[in-house]
């Protein structure tokens, strides 16, 4: 089942809905599985992380759905922009936060790709996704031939059309393995991508986004400009 929700804040009411569906997680004695993203919605919503005081933290496993191959700790990481906006001041463990390897690792692409794959859980509790305004998710990006892959279940990125070039990135089986997969967008830019990802006819070569959905629950959280053209 598909959720859209606009609202004005998507950041807020997403980083409330995720304390609160790790806190319910937490309650039935599982320790969450959960895959990040990146881009600035994201980290505005890891910023008001913090809230619910019924999450532990120390709980919780952390993936992400990709990464940019560039050194550890350079600002352009997903993993060194949620640090900054919350693993460190809620006091994520360390052993909690499986990141990918990083440029400069003595690894190819390729073989950084798989040794992160061999971290991955067997399925996520729950995926967070971002959208580009050409419809990638993740580093899926429109026309490239990582859509099509079936079997691995991270693959190495060249050629980014968004910088930096070199990519990781989860693929359709293990994205379409979650429980629940939430989407979040904003501002006006994102609003045909939106569009085009809940159209009732489309492509997955056109538009990425089409091709992600939980086993569970898919939702949306868009604020009125990213839904503007729904």
């Amino acid at each position: 089942m598909t959720q859209v929700q606009v609202v004005a804040d998507p950041a807020s009411v997403l980083a409330s809905d995720l304390e609160e569906r790790i806190a319910e997680l937490q309650t039935a004695g599982t320790s969450p599985r959960v895959a990040l993203t990146g881009g600035t919605i994201a980290n505005e919503t890891y910023a008001r992380l913090g809230a619910n005081a019924r999450v532990d933290w120390s709980r919780v496993d952390l993936w992400w759905g990709d990464e940019r191959f560039v050194p550890a700790g350079h600002a352009d990481r997903n993993d060194q922009q949620a640090r900054e906006a919350f693993l460190d001041r809620l006091g994520v463990p360390a052993n909690r936060v499986h990141a990918t390897p990083a440029h400069g690792c003595d690894q190819s692409l390729a073989e950084a790709a798989d040794q992160y794959a061999s971290t991955l859980p067997e399925s996520f509790d729950l995926v967070l996704l971002g959208l580009g305004p050409d419809g990638h998710v993740a580093s899926l990006f429109p026309g490239f031939a990582q859509l099509d892959e079936r079997d691995r279940r991270a693959v190495e990125v060249f050629g980014s059309p968004k910088p930096p070039a070199e990519r990781i990135s989860l693929t359709f089986p293990v994205l379409n393995a979650a429980d629940a997969v939430w989407f979040v967008a904003a501002g006006e830019g994102k609003a045909e991508a939106v569009a085009k990802a809940l159209a009732p006819e489309g492509t997955v070569h056109a538009t990425p986004a089409r091709g992600v959905s939980g086993r569970v629950e898919t939702r949306w959280y868009l604020d009125p400009a990213a839904a503007g053209d729904l």
